[in-house]
């Protein structure tokens, strides 16, 4: 049977051979194909087109120059309702507010010198100040570049048949990637140059959080967005936040963020992303909230090893989100501290590591203000000291407890939650 079999199968092949050549000889240039099966499926690579990559990589140049990093104004509401402060929560949440506190922000003098990038909500890309200038143009007019938060935040009620995680829900995505395409357009025609989208990750060792499912959702979304973003010109951030929620300790941070960070540059090379033409927003690795704390000189060797064994050279910069804190915490002081950390013990990386910091930015500068236009030069005064305090810890250079702050005293839970 074996030898029939063999004898059928040779039979098969002279034959086809003889077809193929009688059809090449007949029509020489244009050669028959072979049936499907004998060809091995790839992935065609459709790369931008070259004038798109030379401005996506100039830009993510420019967000990375030396000494500089990201102010986070894409708050939804006002940013005094997430600075965590007794007394800032009790600034009326209103458009006209909204406006007022953030041109008062774009326009502080001398903020280019430490800021690069400025992240808006979609309300302020379009807001004008009490003057009638644009948003986008206060800030262009300061040496910096308008970036603009395109997520659409996520569902609580999360992804189905997963654990509800210490953020008291089952582990979720964001949404927005069906009309991103448009609404990257519109930004970037708006004067937005780099874009921002933000994933949430829980852990709980116990319930073995994260899952395999909530990262390769977390990190696949992620990359589908960049990849768009590139396409309309917009210049990536690409954040996947593990949230310091739970009492985990420094350690399970550690192998959690190496493990996403991984999966993260794996989605970003499947979806055909240009890294030289995109930023990182990690979080720092921290142990959980209610977790033994460890010191900034632990974080920054965790983080740092994390960071060397998961992104890639390629990659130009990488933008530190503060996290959240304990409420027995100075939250603008512990984030210049662990950044200056890093710096200061690692002097040769391949990557720009600096900060993008909302209320590790802002909150002394918005307690200052409290809402009145009579306070507006001190608490630009206040921005721009905090932001200087940064810019030395992206050179190992900032000296604990050489910028004021309005310490811990006051501090109250954030409103809003983790998003």
């Amino acid at each position: 049977m074996q030898v029939v079999a063999a004898a059928v199968l040779g039979m098969f092949i002279v034959f086809a051979t003889r077809y193929r050549l009688k059809r090449s000889a007949a029509s020489p240039t244009k050669e028959v194909p072979l049936p499907a099966v004998f060809h091995t499926p790839r992935s065609e690579k459709v790369p931008l087109p070259a004038e798109r990559i030379t401005e996506l990589v100039a830009t993510a140049k420019s967000l990375c120059a030396s000494g500089k990093g990201f102010l986070a104004s894409d708050e939804s509401a006002g940013p005094w309702l997430r600075a965590g402060h007794v007394q800032a929560k009790k600034i009326p949440d209103t458009a006209e507010n909204r406006a007022a506190y953030r041109s008062m922000c774009f326009t502080t003098p001398g903020l280019s010198q430490y800021i690069s990038g400025v992240i808006l909500h979609w309300e302020t890309l379009f807001q004008k100040d009490a003057k009638g200038n644009d948003m986008v143009d206060l800030i262009r007019d300061n040496g910096m570049i308008p970036g603009i938060k395109l997520d659409k935040g996520y569902d609580k009620t999360g992804l189905p048949g997963t654990a509800t995680g210490p953020l008291g829900h089952p582990e979720t995505w964001c949404k927005g990637i069906d009309d991103l395409a448009k609404r990257a357009a519109e930004a970037y025609a708006q004067g937005a140059r780099f874009a921002k989208w933000r994933n949430v990750l829980q852990i709980d060792p116990k319930q073995e959080l994260p899952s395999a499912l909530a990262i390769h959702e977390c990190v696949n979304n992620l990359a589908c967005y960049a990849a768009i973003c590139q396409r309309e010109g917009l210049v990536p951030i690409v954040e996947p936040e593990i949230v310091p929620n739970g009492s985990h300790s420094i350690q399970v941070c550690a192998e959690v963020t190496e493990k996403v960070l991984i999966a993260q540059y794996k989605a970003l090379e499947l979806h055909n992303v240009h890294l030289e033409g995109a930023v990182l927003k990690p979080n720092m690795v921290k142990n959980g909230l209610g977790g033994s704390k460890a010191p900034p000189d632990e974080v920054a060797k965790l983080t740092v090893t994390a960071l060397m064994r998961s992104v890639p050279v390629a990659n130009p910069g990488i933008f530190f989100l503060s996290g959240e804190t304990t409420l027995d915490e100075d939250n603008e002081e512990t984030a210049t501290i662990n950044l200056n950390a890093m710096n200061k013990a690692y002097r040769s990386l391949p990557w720009h590591l600096s900060f993008s910091y909302g209320k590790a930015l802002q909150k002394t500068a918005i307690v200052t203000w409290m809402g009145k236009a009579a306070n507006a030069a001190k608490a630009q005064k206040a921005l721009l000291a905090r932001a200087k305090a940064n810019s030395e810890a992206t050179k190992g250079a900032y000296v604990p407890g050489s910028c004021k702050s309005v310490g811990p005293e006051g501090n109250v839970q954030m409103q809003g939650g983790a998003y």
